[in-house]
């Protein structure tokens, strides 16, 4: 029984990957058509769309290439620690990372700049799963160990490695209830692809378990390289000049905002300074291009940092529609909300630990199902809000209580100290033989 089973198990697995190759390799038109959109709204770039059919833009380097997916921001954030510890550890290897988003491109090429020995460190748009786009990718740049990040699986790659021998780790592995029961119906194929991985670090203990539900064979690490991360970049004299520009006035931030919370937001700055008349509320949305967007919601309309306007003691918010700039506010030791959490939302929630290491007191809405560990750690530092009138309940105090702010900032600091051996640990097992 236990032999018929397991062939028709991987029998499920063969013909599922197989209609996933059919399917994709007929879209491949469709995908390049949607390429060239996405690069006129600008989210993606035109030069660089033959990357996303696995065209290399340069040649491979000699020796040994560890490659690294992560597909945006967050992710690039988290791996930041990763690429430099493998830099120290071995000198003569390089680094390629493949990123699936702009923003999350600029992030990493902007942090990877100041590192020592980033001129090993070289950086592609990853090919969409197209069979052919796929191999050809791997035909050029031949990676010794292939390293995805949090839940980039997808199938045609995995089995493109797979055929060639390419050693397989999954880092910072994230597989959350949702998607667990989105895969119920190709259970098979999920387990196809997460057994194939030979090391395999998950994010959590609830992220290991379902890991291991959805095939993993065995859970090698259980760490969030997002705690490891260091604090976001904060250059002092542009907070010197963000001070300077603010006058003093009380400040809080709601950071990394998702469609559907600024509405609540806004209203909450309004019931904020009617207790504080002078408070500024910072809204940085997640992705900076919806700085029009959210402009539109209040009236009359706020000034936006990304056409270089300054808030007038008049207004009340403040729209920081810029890129790789949310380390600078954090700098303020404001108040923090994160996004992503609030009803209205799809919910999931940001990392914590960045506000966190810049003193910064914190809250978040209810949906913080991708960070549950996180606040976990944080405990009481951290403040549950639903509504606007809970954002203001929860403003106030600490802006008209300065003293008691820094005091709950300086607390959760504590809480968020980075731990540089998760990434030293997972630097050390994609070096090792067989990526692990």
């Amino acid at each position: 029984m236990t032999r018929m089973h397991i062939t028709g198990r991987d029998l499920c697995a063969a013909l599922l990957g197989a209609g996933w190759w059919g399917v994709a390799s007929l879209l491949a038109p469709v995908l390049r058509a949607n390429l060239r959109r996405r690069a006129r709204r600008g989210r993606e770039i035109a030069a660089c769309l033959p990357q996303r059919r696995g065209i290399a833009s340069r040649s491979r380097p000699a020796g040994r290439l560890i490659w690294l997916h992560a597909s945006s921001v967050g992710e690039n954030v988290a791996i930041i620690p990763v690429i430099g510890q493998l830099l120290i550890n071995d000198p003569s290897v390089h680094v390629l990372v493949t990123t699936g988003t702009v923003t999350g491109a600029e992030v990493l090429v902007a942090r990877v700049a100041d590192m020592a020995g980033h001129g090993r460190v070289i950086h592609q748009f990853a090919p969409l799963d197209v069979p052919h786009w796929v191999a050809r990718f791997l035909d050029s740049w031949r990676p010794d160990v292939a390293a995805l990040v949090e839940s980039e699986l997808w199938p045609n790659l995995i089995a493109a490695c797979q055929h060639r021998q390419i050693a397989l780790a999954l880092v910072n592995g994230r597989l959350s209830d949702r998607s667990l029961a989105g895969w119920r119906r190709a259970h098979c194929l999920l387990r196809r692809m997460l057994s194939a991985f030979g090391w395999v670090m998950a994010r959590s203990m609830e992220d290991a378990g379902r890991l291991e539900q959805g095939g993993a064979s065995q859970i090698d690490l259980v760490a969030d390289l997002k705690d490891a991360a260091p604090p976001l970049p904060c250059n002092p004299a542009e907070l010197a000049a963000l001070r300077h520009g603010l006058a003093g006035r009380p400040v809080w931030i709601a950071a990394s905002t998702h469609r559907g919370e600024e509405p609540a937001l806004i209203a909450a700055a309004e019931l904020v300074r009617q207790a504080v008349p002078d408070a500024l509320a910072i809204i940085i949305p997640r992705h900076p291009d919806r700085g029009t967007e959210i402009a539109t919601m209040a009236t009359p309309a706020p000034p936006r940092r990304a056409l270089e306007q300054w808030p007038s003691i008049h207004d009340g918010v403040w729209i920081g529609d810029t890129l790789g700039e949310t380390g600078l506010f954090y700098g303020l030791g404001a108040p923090v909300l994160l996004g992503n959490s609030l009803p209205g939302c799809t919910g999931g929630g940001h990392n914590p630990a960045e506000p966190a290491h810049m003193g910064c007191p914190i809250a978040t809405g209810p949906q913080t199902g991708n960070f549950r560990a996180a606040y976990a750690r944080l405990g009481d530092c951290a403040r549950r809000v639903h509504t606007a009138q809970d954002i203001a309940a929860w403003v106030i105090p600490l802006l008209q209580q300065p003293a008691s702010a820094r005091a709950l900032g300086a607390r959760t600091s504590r809480l968020a100290a980075p731990d540089p051996e998760v990434a030293r640990r997972v630097a050390h097992a994609l070096l090792a033989p067989g990526g692990g």
